[in-house]
């Protein structure tokens, strides 16, 4: 595996709301090098759509792609993501297939026909004090990696929690919809192996680029251009120069593009000790959770 053939670093700050165009996409990438990282067409309201599209069409070569989403459900803990249900996948990609089979006629890419399937909504904690019976209670079912992550001092969520501001399940859901259709395209690690050439998708988790930065778990969200800096500035990186509020999608995105551009060349971060290749398989994993 060489890790450090990568030119470019890009992060995806993602949204699962309801609608076309979202404050919450946000863009960055940077290339080798110390220079800022850069929004990409900055001033721009992104679709899920035209991030697909820039994914397919606009990605620099020898990209690595960090997306700020979950990229499978938890399996390990029950042998299953779906347990009772004979439509349940064997693996990652039968699971981004499924999603987006049941949401074909749902615009945008969104998964409200996934998330309310007689099946899949038994397991999902939705809108209304609508637990579904397989959910499980309490915070939801975890996936190795947010086991990892929860370790690490982070405070992950439940993919089967779509409740409140910082859940993430519905991201997920949506995100998954994008995987499935690079299929053939990008490789999307670890659930494909790691390529010796060409672009690669990872899963991140912004919170842990901003602990690499200097900041804690419970202060990782950065709303101010100077702060902005400091934390780019902690990375290696050129300051963005930005100045005054700055919203945190864009934060999130600059300062986990640096990050990624920082770290991708260690092995170890390709190769965490709790990663099986039947964890690989079906979980996936976050890249830098150890």
């Amino acid at each position: 595996m060489r890790a450090g053939r990568f030119r470019h670093f890009a992060a995806i700050d993602w949204s699962g709301a309801a609608g076309e165009r979202h404050r919450g996409i946000a863009l960055a990438i940077c290339d080798e090098g110390a220079a800022a990282p850069r929004l990409v067409r900055a001033g721009h309201r992104w679709s899920r759509t035209d991030v697909l599209h820039w994914l397919v069409e606009d990605l620099p070569a020898d990209t690595l792609v960090g997306v700020d989403l979950g990229i499978s459900l938890a399996f390990v803990d029950r042998g299953a993501f779906f347990p009772g249900w004979p439509e349940s996948p064997a693996d990652a990609k039968g699971l981004w297939a499924l999603i987006d089979a049941i949401c074909a006629d749902e615009p945008h890419l969104s998964v409200g026909a996934f998330v309310d399937h007689p099946e899949a909504s038994a397991h999902f904690r939705r809108h209304g004090g609508r637990e579904g019976a397989a959910f499980g209670g309490g915070r939801g079912r975890l996936r190795v990696t947010e086991l990892a992550q929860q370790a690490m001092g982070c405070s992950p969520y439940s993919n089967f929690n779509l409740v409140g501001a910082a859940q993430v399940g519905k991201s997920s859901l949506s995100g998954m919809r994008v995987l499935h259709r690079l299929e053939g395209g990008l490789p999307v690690w670890p659930i494909d192996p790691f390529p010796e050439t060409g672009s690669v998708v990872c899963e991140i988790y912004t919170t842990i680029a901003a602990m690499a930065a200097g900041r804690s778990a419970s202060r990782s969200k950065i709303r101010d251009g100077a702060e902005l800096d400091e934390a780019l500035a902690q990375l290696g990186s050129a300051r963005a120069g930005l100045r005054g509020p700055v919203d945190d999608h864009t934060c999130d995105a600059l300062i986990t593009s640096a990050w990624l551009r920082k770290v991708a060349h260690d092995p170890a971060l390709w190769a965490p000790a709790g990663l099986t290749d039947a964890i690989a398989r079906t979980e996936g994993w976050t890249f830098g959770a150890t």
